[in-house]
């Protein structure tokens, strides 16, 4: 794969320029107005919520729906124009929209996928226009999230996985097609692992599962190795340890340069050292930094600056607080690959500085978290600062890091 002619980083294999995504959008700045999350995706990131659209019965799709979402019945009957009463009929069975414009009508209200409401997708010249374009969608997509927009990145990645969901339930995609939806999974999934709680992780492992299904068949080694990457660390996020190991293993075993090789050693060692597999965690530090010393891997996730987290974190999480400071100590710092790469080393400096009694140090650094993280819309990053303060009696940062954690938890629920 070739490098980014700015940075020397590792190209999607989407890449349209010779420049990567982060230098593209590095002078990009948040919009003063945060994006709210797409209602229907905050609620295909609830586990409940997905087994009632699973169900295709319109009664439990609209109850799990309004309740994922918050809303009253007013409000949803506000949304899909239709009279409270009626909304209140349909959930409890005593009317049922049968004709298909109907609930054509509903799922384009509220973002859902034609099939699960038993209904055909109408719109085929859109479709085809919409694949066209599904490169350019996924590619503009790691834009924002990697500037620091992932939200804007899930509400754009929506649509399209939405689209060839309800075509691929109908097993009309072909082989090019599939590929596109494995990719828009893969993107989604590690979007919505940036911007939704810790309580949600598990709907961002899902939906890079499900890209990990087709990656299997698609015979790829490229993707599936990126795929196995990608869904082993959102394991991790969600907190399914030996099984984000062994996926990370896997992509290590499969992966066909040294920037993917690279990349999958770094996930690993910070799975493993939160499993406290210590060999393995060694093990993976030392490939990352023999790749790093012989210059054969580059990329978001190797180069020193990210590896110094990792290093540290890893020692900390091994109970090796005095080891984890010396790493966090370490002078080739480099720059962080993506802005809130500039977050989880902060927060990690403030849970080190911690554990070790440097109390004024962690205040700082923490501090500097809860104002940064919530501009960034990183509220696992808010997460683990706010524990970090609980376990240091910083009760002041905690009290700050959970009222901004509140605000943000605001932007991703729909106004109702």
């Amino acid at each position: 794969m070739a490098g980014c002619e700015r940075c020397g980083a590792t190209l999607s294999r989407h890449a349209r320029t010779p420049v990567c995504p982060t230098c593209q959008a590095g002078t990009t700045t948040l919009s003063a107005r945060p994006p709210r999350l797409a209602p229907a995706v905050w609620m295909w990131s609830d586990p409940a919520a997905a087994a009632a659209l699973s169900s295709r019965d319109l009664a439990t799709i609209l109850r799990a729906y309004r309740a994922a979402n918050g809303l009253s019945q007013e409000a949803l009957a506000g949304l899909l124009g239709y009279d409270k009463s009626y909304i209140a009929m349909i959930e409890t069975r005593r009317r049922t929209p049968g004709d298909v414009g109907g609930r054509r009508h509903i799922a384009r209200a509220l973002g859902l996928p034609f099939h699960v409401l038993g209904v055909a997708d109408p719109d085929g010249a859109d479709f085809a226009a919409l694949v066209q374009f599904g490169d350019s969608v996924v590619r503009l997509a790691e834009v924002a999230r990697r500037s620091g927009r992932a939200v804007e990145a899930v509400n754009e990645l929506w649509p399209l996985v939405a689209r060839l969901e309800a075509r691929a339930a109908d097993s009309r995609l072909e082989r090019d097609t599939l590929h596109l939806l494995a990719s828009a999974r893969l993107a989604l999934g590690v979007s919505l692992g940036t911007v939704l709680p810790e309580e949600r992780l598990t709907g961002a492992a899902a939906w890079t599962g499900k890209a990990l299904v087709l990656a299997r068949h698609l015979g790829d080694d490229h993707f599936l190795a990126e795929t196995l990457r990608m869904h082993g660390n959102e394991l991790r996020k969600a907190g399914r340890l030996p099984a984000a190991v062994a996926r990370l293993e896997h992509a290590v075993a499969v992966s066909t340069d040294p920037d993917g090789r690279g990349s999958a050693f770094a996930l690993l060692a910070r799975a493993a050292g939160e499993a406290a597999m210590p060999d393995r965690f060694n093990h993976a530090i030392s490939a990352c930094r023999g790749l790093l010393d012989s210059d054969t891997g580059r990329g978001m996730l190797l180069n020193p600056f990210t590896l110094r987290e990792i290093h540290a974190r890893g020692l900390l999480s091994l109970n090796r607080p005095g080891d984890a400071l010396r790493a966090l100590q370490r002078t080739e710092l480099g720059e962080p690959a993506a802005p809130q790469w500039q977050v989880i080393e902060r927060v990690t400096t403030g849970e080190i500085l911690a554990a070790a009694g440097e109390r004024a140090g962690a205040e700082d650094a923490l501090s500097a978290v809860i104002t940064t993280a919530e501009r960034r819309r990183l509220p696992h990053q808010l997460q683990r600062a706010i524990r970090a303060a609980d376990r240091g009696g910083m009760a002041r940062i905690g009290v700050a890091g959970r009222a901004a954690l509140q605000r943000l938890r605001g932007l991703l629920a729909p106004a109702a």
